[in-house]
């Protein structure tokens, strides 16, 4: 990567098309586009160009509404680099969402794929469909593009991007992004991974996620490497003839991909071994399962990085003993998002690793006992504020400075960092025990029958909603169906016994106390978390079964 002489995304985007001009830098799986890094700024700036004809001044906002697609790092270095405020939109929030986030950013323009088109109806500024920033007649009009006269240079402190997130506490905030977040963020991140010209990314997380915007197209972009995009959701039908088709060598993921691998292909196949039964063969067995992981990865991964919420220990485990290139680490959108993370082969097991170069953590009011308190964080990373909600972003910083992330951990004596669990979600045991549900889903959702789980406290009572994996249901709906009392019983002994199996391996403070089948998929976060305020004890109907 070469030197930057200012933090900006304008002078990434001046650069990169300079230093890897005849690189692939943008490229849909399919091949119905390929943008190179010597087109990448001049189709960066034909699309500046139109949103300044559109009346757009430097600090406005334009919103951008799209699949995962090249066409989507054009729209955003093109905006960002000429001085407008980026705002990424997630394609799953519905028409409501996406029009209250447009009133309250106050954006003048939309740039929407056509699929998507619908969910702007009624918008009455301009929209620009973002098909056309990579079409022959971009590409014809970027041939005489100037990009120092379209980009002239940033104050990096300058906003960038305001991205609101749909976070598990409720209401959406927009985080405000200047370009110092996020590129220090890119230059940090190169503590934990380097890329290089000859990388392929493969991209299979939403791009209006600042973990995979930050540390999937902005670090490739900075880096020279190409960026692949899938034009569907990465199911396995979607995603398998991608990764053989790229041979991806670096990929971001969050932990639902990898576990639902691990628990539907690979954990069954190791369970039809016959030395699988013996528990010192298990990690020598994990060790070729990781060898055929790998192959299944398209044969090149060399960086699977993790996060947006914790791995399954057992998942953690098996990937440990497989040797496989898996990389955790630890962040939040309002942190650009990186905070800390390990390397590949330098992971330690349920460990997100030691604190970013050049960003400072620190466990405020560690308790005696156990040094856990609230994660607090300090560096360039750190976002501006709340957009518009001076109140909510006084809330989220101390009187010296530091963000409060919200979560609770506690460093070993290398300075790594353990995530305990949310401190919002911490449950207060009858003796005054800490009980982090998380760890407790965490062993449910091991279950065989389980596909997963949310665990809530109600005073000193814990319950959990459990979904049973689909084909269990549907086993237990084929033996009962000519009685649904007797599917409701088996279906509760099910559930009873999970709740013991669980039971056996926690603390007294921590046992589950009741467990009751959740009927339909928990709704979640981009990140895959499940949206707690949504759920509970009194809300959902549901079908229980209680300790006997």
């Amino acid at each position: 990567m070469y030197n930057l002489t200012s933090q900006t995304l304008r002078n990434v985007l001046i650069q990169s098309t300079a230093t890897y001009a005849e690189r692939p830098a943008l490229c849909a799986v399919d091949g119905s586009t390929v943008v190179h890094y010597k087109d990448l700024g001049p189709l960066a700036s034909v699309f500046a160009g139109r949103l300044a004809a559109s009346g757009l001044a430097k600090g406005d906002r334009a919103i951008l509404l799209s699949e995962n697609r090249p066409e989507w790092g054009v729209a955003y270095l093109g905006a960002t680099a000429a001085g407008y405020v980026i705002v990424p939109i997630l394609t799953d929030f519905n028409p409501e969402q996406i029009a209250n986030i447009i009133a309250h950013s106050e954006a003048k323009v939309v740039v929407v794929s056509e699929k998507l088109r619908q969910k702007i109806a009624g918008f009455p500024g301009e929209t620009i469909s973002i098909e056309s920033l990579a079409s022959p007649e971009a590409r014809k009009m970027a041939a005489s593009a100037n990009l120092e006269e379209t980009f002239p240079p940033l104050d990096e402190d300058s906003l960038a991007a305001v991205l609101y997130t749909s976070g598990t506490t409720g209401n959406s905030k927009g985080v405000m992004l200047s370009h110092k977040n996020l590129v220090s963020n890119v230059v940090a991140s190169r503590s934990i991974i380097r890329m290089h010209r000859t990388d392929r990314f493969l991209s299979i997380l939403p791009l209006a996620h600042t973990y995979e915007c930050t540390l999937g197209l902005l670090n490739g972009i900075a880096q020279g490497s190409s960026n692949w995009y899938l034009d569907k959701p990465p199911v396995a039908s979607v995603l398998l003839p991608a990764l053989k088709k790229v041979r991806p060598t670096i990929m971001l993921s969050v932990p639902l991909i990898i576990e639902k691998i691990y628990r539907a292909s690979v954990l069954p196949a190791l369970q039809k071994m016959g030395p699988y039964k013996h528990e010192s063969l298990r990690p020598l067995l994990h060790r070729l399962a990781g060898i055929k992981l790998k192959k299944t990865f398209g044969g090149r991964i060399r960086f699977f990085g993790i996060g947006g919420s914790a791995v399954a220990p057992d998942v953690e485990a098996f990937l440990l003993d497989a040797r496989f290139a898996y990389a955790i680490g630890y962040g939040l959108t309002e942190t650009s998002p990186l905070i800390a993370g390990s390397a590949p082969h330098h992971t330690t097991l349920r460990s997100t690793g030691p604190a970013l170069r050049g960003v400072d953590m620190r466990i405020a009011d560690p308790k005696p006992d156990t040094g856990e308190g609230e994660i607090q964080v300090r560096g360039p990373n750190v976002m501006k504020g709340y957009f518009k909600d001076a109140e909510k972003t006084k809330e989220v910083f101390t009187e010296d400075g530091w963000f409060r992330t919200g979560d609770l951990g506690i460093f070993d004596a290398k300075g790594r960092l353990f995530i305990r669990g949310r401190l919002k979600t911490m449950i207060l045991g009858a003796s005054g025990e800490n009980i982090y549900p998380e760890e407790i889903e965490a062993m449910i959702n091991k279950s065989a029958y389980v596909a997963e789980s949310l665990v809530m406290g109600e005073g000193s009572t814990l319950t959990a909603l459990v979904q049973l994996k689909q084909e269990v249901i549907d086993d237990l709906k084929a033996k009962y169906k000519d009685s649904i009392e007797d599917f409701e019983q088996a279906s509760a002994e099910l559930l009873e016994f999970v709740r013991k199996e669980v039971n056996s391996g926690l603390a007294a403070f921590s046992k589950v106390s009741k467990v009751i089948l959740h009927h339909e998929p928990f709704e979640k976060t981009p990140t895959q978390k499940i949206k707690r305020f949504l759920y509970s004890l009194k809300g959902p109907k549901t079908e229980g079964a209680e300790p006997k």
